[in-house]
């Protein structure tokens, strides 16, 4: 992944927890049992990309619960959004959700967000990583895509769009602390449970667990009880599926999520909300209600 001698690139000093290069994903493959992937948050990584002028789908980088540094080869223009990581740039104090301008040898440090779970860095030009299948997403369930971000890569930046930045700093509504609510449609399995499941989901927070990844939340809470018990054949799955195993306890698939899957899903969380979804971190407590204008798919 690294750029050759003269080209500009953003070099990997502390690649965090998780750092994945991310784009707008593979769309149109499922068929062949490859999913999407993408960024978890896409208007958060959509924002970082708008700031720095950069078309739609530009590959950026997605950085887990922060830690990420970088230094410049050469002059670049940057964005940082999402999780509201405290940001550096040679160890002065720069804002998030503005454009950021670095010079040669300069260094970009994220800290721990205080709340929120994924954070954005994008640069005017885009991470010129080799596509696969169209895409320069990391699937980090099917292990398609880049490889992860390693200490000492220096990550190529491609030409700059031939647009500038218009604005400098981007209002945004704050990322999601400890409650995060959540709007779902139920169904399309949710007659495969007992009567009062779905009030159980809508009634009572399910915490996110440490077993979460870009492939889902895994949730712990009341047991949604199902009185269908016989196997179910393999349907296909979209993110925000709640899915149901034997225990009880949803996982909430997220982008990198399995094309199909075996257990019955109860309710699916709307695309508005996928990415506050994708923000909920360890610990904080999931509040589902049912969007306006949907019902239950129970007795049709």
């Amino acid at each position: 992944m690294a750029a050759t001698t003269g080209t500009a690139g953003l070099e990997v000093l502390r690649t965090g927890p998780l750092t994945t290069v991310q784009d707008s994903g593979r769309a149109g493959h499922a068929s062949l049992g490859i999913g999407r992937s993408g960024a978890a948050d896409a208007a958060s990584y959509a924002l970082a990309n708008r700031l720095v002028a950069n078309p739609p789908g530009a590959a950026a980088l997605e950085t887990t619960l922060g830690g990420l540094a970088l230094r410049a080869h050469g002059p670049a223009t940057i964005a940082v959004t999402g999780a509201p990581a405290p940001v550096t740039v040679d160890r002065r104090a720069a804002a998030p959700d503005t454009v950021l301008h670095l010079r040669d040898g300069a260094e970009l440090r994220l800290g721990t967000p205080p709340r929120g779970l994924r954070t954005y860095v994008a640069v005017r030009g885009g991470f010129d990583v080799a596509p696969v299948l169209g895409s320069r997403s990391t699937d980090t369930l099917a292990g398609l895509g880049p490889d992860l971000p390693a200490v000492g890569d220096v990550l190529p930046v491609g030409p700059p769009p031939p647009g500038f930045p218009v604005i400098d700093h981007a209002p945004v509504p704050p990322v999601p602390g400890d409650e995060v609510e959540l709007r779902v449609v139920p169904g399309p399995r949710d007659d495969w449970f007992h009567p009062e499941a779905l009030d159980v989901l809508l009634s009572h927070p399910f915490e996110v667990t440490a077993r979460s990844d870009r492939v889902g939340a895994r949730l712990a809470g009341p047991p949604l009880r199902r009185a269908e018990h016989e196997e179910l054949p393999s349907e296909g799955m979209v993110p925000g599926s709640l899915q149901v195993p034997p225990g009880g306890e949803p996982v909430l698939f997220l982008a990198d999520h399995p094309v199909t899957g075996g257990y019955p899903v109860i309710a699916v969380v709307i695309t508005a909300d996928l990415a506050r979804a994708a923000q909920a971190r360890p610990g904080a407590r999931l509040r589902f209600s049912v969007a306006v204008n949907h019902r239950s798919t129970r007795g049709r």
